[in-house]
């Protein structure tokens, strides 16, 4: 039996630029939150699939900025710390239930997260050591309930401490010796061999439709590619634009032409990118982009004065599963010219199933809770349990409570795929495609199960003769769009619309980003002949790494959402002093050249950046 579709999941790997910022509750423990979690299982995963030979097939981005901090020595150096924290308090924990608090060392009374105390991990190994050396057969002696904790001769909590310690102890193997600390060679490798294509992204996540300058969004496209090209050793074929935001050619305030986004692409020889469902189908927004998601994007509660735009699209003929030419929109709507770069939109009825809030899969009441965690280790031992169960009465996490429902998830999901693709080939619609894209951070970390979950579904995909697994480029290899459309402008923050990044709350960020932008043009232009001068490429090629810090698009997200507030704008403040103070100096004819170093090996990011990319086109 032959194929009568294909399907493609759509991964999205991105992080906040936090090298050397600290730990909790911001900096790098997101990245070791996210590599422990999230990219080191998925690693796993993928390659047990591989070993097991099943032939699946995955598109996955991982954006530049996220790329140059996991191969990061400093970031790999302190991710191993974690590692062994963790470790070391699920031990802690064994001995706790156990009873054992004063060998271990467990603090009198719980803490906050990021007030935890420090674990002696030698003491704490010891007295494990020596504990399950003295073990009998004899029943241990309980101290009735009111001299002790609630928690002491818990057998499920000890069981689950031990889970814990396993599963720390695994990715910590994985990543020292089976990956050898190099997660994004360990990718590389997958691409390389036929498994997964790996997709770029601008630069440091800046939100493209909002930058002021051409020469920006080249700049961040520009240094994208380059960094994937040092980190790949291959051109990348597909782009995930930052928040799915896309904006067509428009006049600007003195009448000329600024193009589409994808006259950028296209210049980059980047073929393929992605968008909101609603961007293609017309309507209200949906899923991500209707608020309806688990993890950060479902997360934005404030109420403004003056509300974002409700009023839906247009609806059109078109659907998400084909692949579709952007007209080049520089010719406006009456264009017939197609900008050889093709779009694929979000398959919505596959993409609520994980990322409903309300019945996606990670709600289910036997998942581990992801907002609970232990005043003592910091460690989650709770499922959902049910809809509307307040966290302190949340019940206890059972592994194999939640297997199971992995199983079942992964059986439905499958089904489903193949549902789709039988009703549209029924339908007369043809061989079509079902991109299913995601937060590659939703596994695992939001939803701890989410992992086994692809590696499942993929392999049930992977056996089904209806099924074809592709990646992005490889669809549109061998099914080459047949259609030009114009791309409204959007994205998949709330409402559709680029609110999330520009509102009542941020507003005030994106003026100097604008000047920052003019200002390094400016610069540029004034000194493209002078790339030999060392001093001066030293200094520009610097300002060029700030002002990339500074576009992120993180920054205004985190405002608005309120999740990191201080942090982002502290991040913000001391990118753009960083930029001014360089940019001022060669504007004095002075430029600053200890500067430049000592914040060069603060961010150590974008080592091939070259400042004559911002140059006016």
């Amino acid at each position: 039996m032959s194929a009568i579709g294909a399907f493609t999941f759509v991964l999205h790997s991105h992080l906040p630029y936090a090298r050397l910022a600290g730990r909790w509750p911001h900096g790098e423990e997101w990245i070791h939150e996210a590599a422990c979690e999230t990219y080191i299982p998925l690693l796993n995963a993928l390659y047990q699939l591989r070993d097991e030979g099943v032939k699946f097939k995955l598109t996955i981005g991982i954006t530049p900025v996220l790329a140059e901090q996991l191969a990061d020595s400093d970031v790999l150096d302190h991710l191993d710390e974690y590692l062994e924290d963790k470790i070391a308090r699920a031990k802690q924990d064994v001995l706790r239930f156990r009873g054992e608090e004063e060998a271990a060392g467990v603090p009198r009374e719980e803490a906050e997260e990021g007030e935890l105390p420090p674990v002696d991990r030698e003491a704490v190994a010891e007295a494990l050591e020596k504990l399950d050396e003295e073990e009998s057969d004899e029943e241990p002696l309980i101290a009735p309930p009111q001299e002790k904790p609630w928690w002491v001769g818990h057998k499920h909590l000890e069981s689950l401490a031990v889970f814990y310690q396993r599963y720390y102890e695994e990715i910590k193997d994985s990543l020292d010796r089976v990956y050898r600390r190099d997660l994004i060679g360990a990718f590389k490798r997958l691409q390389d061999e036929g498994y997964i294509e790996i997709i770029t992204c601008a630069a440091t996540h800046g939100y493209l439709p909002l930058l002021g300058k051409d020469s920006a969004i080249y700049g961040q496209i520009k240094a994208g590619v380059q960094s994937y090209k040092r980190f790949f050793n291959r051109a990348p074929r597909s782009i995930w634009l930052p928040e799915c935001a896309y904006r067509p050619a428009y006049y600007d305030a003195e009448g000329r032409v600024r193009p589409g986004i994808e006259s950028f692409l296209a210049a980059q020889d980047l073929k393929v990118f992605f968008s909101e469902t609603h961007l293609i189908t017309g309507g209200a927004p949906v899923g991500v982009a209707a608020g309806e998601a688990i993890g950060p994007y479902g997360e934005i509660r404030r109420r403004y004065l003056v509300p974002m735009s409700s009023q839906p699209m247009p609806s059109t003929p078109l659907s998400t599963f084909r692949a579709y030419y952007v007209s080049d929109s520089t010719g406006g709507l009456t264009a017939e010219e197609h900008s050889g770069v093709s779009v694929i939109g979000r398959n919505n009825e596959t993409g609520q199933r994980v990322w409903s809030a309300d019945w996606g899969y990670p709600g289910d009441f036997d998942y581990r809770e992801f907002h609970r965690k232990d005043g003592v280790s910091g460690l989650q031992y709770w499922r959902v349990s049910g809809a509307k169960v307040d966290l302190g009465q949340k019940d206890f996490y059972h592994p194999d409570w939640a297997e199971h429902k992995v199983r079942m998830h992964a059986q439905d999901f499958a089904a489903l795929v193949e549902r789709i693709l039988q009703a549209q080939w029924d339908s007369g619609a043809g061989f079509g495609l079902i991109a299913s894209n995601y937060d590659t951070e939703l596994f695992g970390h939001w939803w701890f199960e989410g992992v086994d979950w692809l590696k499942q579904v993929l392999r049930l995909l992977a056996s089904n003769p209806k099924v074809e697994l592709t990646t992005a480029a490889e669809y549109v290899d061998r099914h080459a769009p047949d259609q030009v459309i114009h791309l409204p402008e959007g994205s998949w923050g709330a409402g559709g619309t680029h609110f999330t990044w520009d509102n009542t709350e941020t507003h005030w960020i994106w003026e100097p980003i604008h000047d920052a932008e003019k200002q390094m043009e400016r610069l540029a232009n004034r000194y493209k002949d002078q790339y030999d001068d060392d001093l001066l490429r030293g200094v520009l090629n610097q300002a060029a790494r700030e002002l990339l810090l500074l576009e992120s698009s993180d920054w205004p997200f985190l405002v608005t959402t309120g999740q990191a507030r201080q942090y982002a704008v502290q991040r913000f403040s001391q990118h753009l002093e960083r930029f001014l103070s360089l940019a001022t100096s060669v504007d004095r004819s002075s430029p600053d050249a200890a500067l430049a170093a000592a914040l060069w090996e603060k961010d150590r990011v974008f080592p091939d950046v070259d400042y004559r990319w911002w140059c006016s086109r």
